[in-house]
């Protein structure tokens, strides 16, 4: 093997690697600890004196991943894109049989 070869087999290899790892932690672990309450669900109020709710996970302490928001959005686009393809085709059937009455 060349070492232009390993260099381009390598410069493709880890990216995909490294993908594929993260899909995957995306699909088993999708929430992860929130960064701003480092997985406390308070912070410190302005001048430090009290705390209050953490407002990107409303309190709870971790949040979902932007992996999972991907994969839950693309999820959703082909969830419509059928739905929208079996309706039509439905009314695409009910248009004919009427028709042919």
């Amino acid at each position: 093997m060349t070492l232009p070869l390993f260099l381009v087999l390598t410069a493709i290899l880890i990216p995909t690697v490294l993908t594929l790892r993260y899909a995957h932690l995306c699909w088993s672990r999708p929430f992860t600890h929130c960064r701003r309450c480092a997985g406390t669900g308070r912070v410190r109020s302005a001048f430090g004196l009290s705390t209050r709710e953490c407002r990107p996970c409303q309190g709870i302490g971790y949040r979902l991943r932007t992996g999972r928001h991907v994969l839950n959005y693309v999820r959703r686009l082909h969830h419509d894109a059928r739905t929208a393809a079996a309706r039509d085709q439905a009314n695409q059937n009910t248009h004919r049989t009427n028709h042919r009455r």
